[in-house]
């Protein structure tokens, strides 16, 4: 059961030494959707309770023969501005007005990894923003489908939710009521 959302919670460290995972946080490299770095520097953070159903989840993935790869953990508002403007469509991009669960610290998108490493076929690359990114799609090979329930199921369990568009992005309920941190200045995230 994961730690009820206090908004004075604070942002914890995620890294593969803490917490066995892999880090490839895309948005501080060229290799996301705007084509440019939006972080300085690649530093994972989330709110205590998701990191504490992070821990969970990782463990249950462990137990299952696999390995989580996290792309995007906390985002600063600013970070998310970045996003909005390149690419202003809710059903993708949280709307700046409303705020993103990124930036309240209480969102990450990942993938599994087999024993050997690799990222499991989710048919979709991370933010390919395309009808076919939806859980569920139909249509979609066999084992993709069962890859995305594998994943759904190990973040269910762990206490997560997800959202219809993004195959990789899940979410504390009720993550929504938080106040978004703005960390962007003051602590060791960056905007380029």
């Amino acid at each position: 059961m994961t730690e009820p959302i206090r908004s004075t919670s604070k942002l914890i460290p995620i890294t593969r030494d803490t917490h066995g995972v892999d880090i490839d946080l895309v948005y501080a490299t060229a290799r996301n959707l705007t084509g440019k770095p939006i972080y300085q520097h690649a530093h994972c953070l989330l709110l205590e309770p998701a990191e504490a159903a992070l821990r969970t989840a990782i463990a249950i993935a462990r137990d299952s023969g696999f390995a989580l790869r996290i792309f995007d953990a906390y985002r600063p508002p600013q970070a998310q501005q970045v996003l909005w403007d390149f690419l202003p469509d809710p059903t993708y991009i949280a709307d700046v007005k409303r705020g993103s669960n990124h930036s309240r610290g209480a969102a990450v998108d990942l993938t599994l990894l087999d024993a050997n490493g690799e990222a499991l076929d989710m048919g979709t690359g991370f933010d390919a923003m395309t009808v076919e990114s939806e859980h569920f799609h139909p249509g979609l090979p066999e084992h993709v489908q069962r890859n995305r329930l594998m994943l759904l199921g190990v973040m269910h369990a762990a206490g997560f939710t997800h959202i219809k568009s993004e195959w990789w992005h899940f979410e504390l309920p009720g993550a929504l009521a938080l106040p978004l941190i703005d960390n962007a200045n003051s602590g060791p995230l960056r905007l380029m």
